[in-house]
């Protein structure tokens, strides 16, 4: 493995051994608990697809005329990714984003939706982010991640926007929401399937080869450029201790 890379793994292990044995997961456990939690982390579910846009624009030709731009491995790792994340299908087998998914999930389980909605009607009407943010009615630690997020894609630095989505936005869900929501759908409670089903069908798409194919993309970003790979791993570890900090936003709520 690239020396680069296996060195911001390393410094990144900490952070990422945070997050996956953070206390929020062990009390989401009621219908409550997810309503809350699906209140702020769709937020998040949505501005992913800014991220994954960002990198589609920068590394495959999304204009006219179209010639072709960069590896072909990371044209297709990326526009695979964005396939699933904009047209993938639900367990009906009809065809859906992930967001849209997400929100039926919380629909489905009762949670408020108004923040959300009001926020994307802000974002369409003109608003920027920022304003857009602060005028909804979320949890500031939301706030900050999705700002994060945004300042990071208008920075303009594709090596920290491919940082952000290769090492704070993929795999830091454990599989013990997964558990939890079984053991519930286990009981009885219907509530939860399309939440379980956007978790287990997050999981299959991921698969095995995204991990591997996002870090060559990010050796292809950076080369040998040693200020790429530094601002890289600033950018990372930014990403996760933005996590964390949502984390404990909703914690502190529950």
């Amino acid at each position: 493995m690239n020396q680069q890379i296996s060195f911001l793994q390393k410094e990144l292990e900490p952070l990422r051994a945070q997050l996956i044995t953070h206390p929020l997961y062990a009390n989401v456990r009621t219908i409550s608990d997810f309503q809350i939690f699906t209140e702020q982390h769709v937020f998040a579910v949505w501005d992913f697809m800014s991220l994954l846009k960002e990198l589609q624009r920068k590394l495959t030709c999304t204009s006219i005329p179209w010639s072709p731009v960069g590896s072909p491995v990371t044209r297709r790792f990326i526009n695979e990714i964005v396939l699933g994340e904009e047209s993938d299908i639900d367990q009906n087998g009809n065809i859906t984003s992930h967001f849209e998914l997400y929100l039926e999930a919380m629909k489905e389980l009762g949670s408020n939706q108004d923040q959300i909605q009001f926020f994307q009607k802000t974002i369409n009407q003109g608003l920027s982010i920022q304003n857009a943010l602060e005028a909804t009615n979320v949890f500031e630690e939301t706030k900050d991640f999705v700002n994060f997020t945004f300042d990071t894609i208008y920075s303009g630095k594709l090596h920290s926007i491919a940082a952000v989505f290769t090492f704070g936005r993929e795999d830091l869900i454990p599989e013990m929401f997964v558990s939890i929501l079984q053991k519930m759908k286990e009981q009885g409670n219907n509530q939860v399937s399309t939440l379980l089903y956007y978790l287990e069908r997050h999981i299959e798409v991921d698969g095995d080869d995204h991990g591997p194919i996002s870090l060559k993309m990010m050796e292809e970003i950076c080369l040998n450029d040693q200020k790429k790979w530094e601002e890289a791993l600033i950018a990372a570890q930014s990403a996760l201790n933005y996590r964390i900090h949502l984390w404990n936003g909703i914690l502190k709520r529950l």
